[in-house]
């Protein structure tokens, strides 16, 4: 079977707007729509599911749950509006299948969310990593302290910092509760998720996909250890199947007699790497740097490319009464250690980076 990729749906959706002339079935037999959030292709993706198909995919967050060690006491908090975006509408609604108390926490300012968890004493949140991040900034300015709160567990989605091991410590550390990383596509559902016994690497829920992992760009498959693109085939959602998908997502596989572990969940994409003067560099890798420095609380990757030679720079945003420019030198000593690669940094005044409520775009081009 030949191999799909998110460039054709995308083709097909231009060419027969608004969803496409690949439906299984006639568009009246589907009631739900979402899209994706076009950071990586530039274009939002529509995607229908009939009834039945929805069902499938919230069995997938369903099966989920027991392994991050949900119990029914827990409580769910979504600090989020409730938008086209797939992945939050699809965990509330498993959540509340699954009869857990679920709390809505739209059409709230971020700082009417942090109050409302506290008060409804929500033990798990969903969100994305830089949303726990900015909550957690917010807490600081607010004296709320979370540490003390009653979550226990933060499951992020939607970006790779729950796979950065700084990003990871420092969501960890101001609210004093476990990180679960959990990866999915609007295109094919829930996919991964960490186990409680197995922080960092995410269990790859097997009754529900056929999973393979070949040579980035390429079609070979790669041995047990080495990095490749995932390809899924999804198994349960019939009304918008996809057939050997190339999700573009970096992973390691390790397999063990409880089943197939992405090792280190998703080490990134093969459309993201940036080019620069002949190095190569992966976002997630100055993340995993800027995070080290607790007094950074927003950054943002820009490059430009209007001359004949690209160049790199990075925006800080430093916390308040943090020294701006021994914090600048301090972060780009770091990343030229242990990347071998100089890159400008620079202080950019108190409030000036945006902050985001869903997938952050911390990357920004100059043509």
């Amino acid at each position: 079977m030949p191999f799909v990729s998110k460039a054709e749906l995308i083709a097909d959706q231009r060419e027969h707007p608004p969803y496409g002339d690949i439906l299984t079935y006639p568009l009246e037999s589907y009631s739900r729509l979402h899209q994706t959030s076009g950071t990586t292709s530039g274009k939002a993706l529509c995607w229908l599911d009939t009834p039945a198909s929805w069902e499938s995919l919230l069995k997938c967050w369903q099966d989920s749950f027991p392994y991050m060690g949900l119990t029914p006491k827990d409580r769910f908090f979504f600090p989020f509006s409730f938008g086209p975006f797939i992945g939050f509408w699809s965990a509330f609604e498993a959540a509340s299948h699954a009869g857990f108390l679920c709390i809505p926490g739209g059409g709230m300012t971020s700082t009417a969310r942090l109050r409302f968890l506290m008060d409804h004493a929500a033990t798990v949140i969903c969100c994305t990593p830089t949303y726990a991040l900015h909550l957690a900034e917010l807490a600081s300015q607010e004296g709320i302290d979370l540490a003390g709160s009653s979550v226990r567990v933060i499951i992020v989605a939607g970006e790779p910092g729950g796979s950065i091991s700084a990003t990871r410590q420092r969501i960890e550390t101001v609210w004093g509760a476990r990180v679960f990383d959990h990866y999915g596509m609007t295109e094919v559902g829930p996919v991964a998720v960490e186990m409680v016994n197995t922080p960092r690497n995410m269990a790859l829920l097997e009754d529900h996909y056929i999973a393979e992992i070949i040579e980035p760009l390429g079609s070979n498959p790669v041995a047990i250890g080495d990095v490749g693109e995932l390809v899924l085939t999804n198994l349960g959602r019939a009304g918008s199947p996809l057939i050997r998908y190339r999700t573009g997502d970096l992973v390691k596989q390790q397999k063990t007699t409880a089943g197939l572990f992405l090792e280190g969940g998703i080490l990134g994409r093969t459309d993201d790497m940036i080019h620069i003067r002949g190095n190569n560099l992966y976002p997630a890798a100055l993340e995993a740097v800027v995070r080290r420095f607790p007094e950074v609380v927003e950054f943002r990757i820009v490059i430009d490319e209007s001359g004949p030679l690209a160049d790199l720079r990075i925006e800080i945003e430093p916390a308040l009464n943090a020294s701006s420019s021994n914090l600048a030198d301090a972060v780009g000593r770091a990343i030229r250690d242990e990347l071998l690669f100089r890159v400008e940094v620079t202080a950019v005044a108190t409030g000036t980076l945006p902050r985001f409520e869903m997938k952050a775009r911390r990357i920004q081009r100059i043509l």
